[in-house]
């Protein structure tokens, strides 16, 4: 457990300098709008738009997105469950969060993991909005650290987790 406890103290430090500033206010109302596009709802809406739009790569996409999410979620789950990590405003009263979590752990971030997840299809399925894609996931996850509900590792392993479920999906599925 002490291997540990620079990364935890590292964490805090991140989080306490990103969320201790004036201007934590009016980013947060940004971070919740960038964050909101993590909510699930648009990627259902990015499939569809590729399934109908896309000819056969739209196609591909959107079976692709159905096969990572579904490695994604239990791994997801899982973790959450198994680290039981608890979210930055209950570690000290000097951090307060901007939105109510959907949750109640905090490792990993399931945005971020869903956002890279998506960001490495559509760099794979649609290569010329690779980087927008790949902007698009790294606001999120920095949206989640900045609405005080996730840490710095929390997002890096959700952007991992979401990378690898894409590349296996890629993998089994992809040409």
């Amino acid at each position: 457990m002490r291997a540990i406890e620079p990364i935890a103290k590292f964490d805090l430090a991140f989080s306490l300098f990103c969320l201790q500033n004036r201007f934590r206010y009016p980013i947060s109302h940004l971070s919740k709008a960038i964050s909101h596009t993590g909510d699930g709802h648009l990627y259902a809406v990015i499939g569809a738009l590729a399934w109908w739009l896309g000819g056969e790569v739209g196609k591909l996409f959107l079976l692709l997105g159905l096969f990572a999410f579904t490695i994604e979620l239990p791994i997801y789950w899982l973790s959450k469950n198994l680290f039981k990590r608890r979210r930055p405003q209950e570690l000290t009263p000097l951090i307060s969060s901007f939105i109510t979590p959907s949750d109640r752990y905090s490792l990993p971030s399931g945005h971020t993991a869903a956002a890279f997840l998506m960001a490495v299809l559509i760099s794979y399925c649609f290569p010329s909005l690779a980087g927008i894609a790949f902007v698009w996931a790294t606001l999120i996850a920095f949206a989640r650290i900045l609405l005080g509900v996730h840490f710095l590792t929390d997002v890096i392993l959700g952007a991992l987790l979401g990378i690898a479920c894409a590349r296996v999906a890629l993998q089994w599925l992809g040409s």
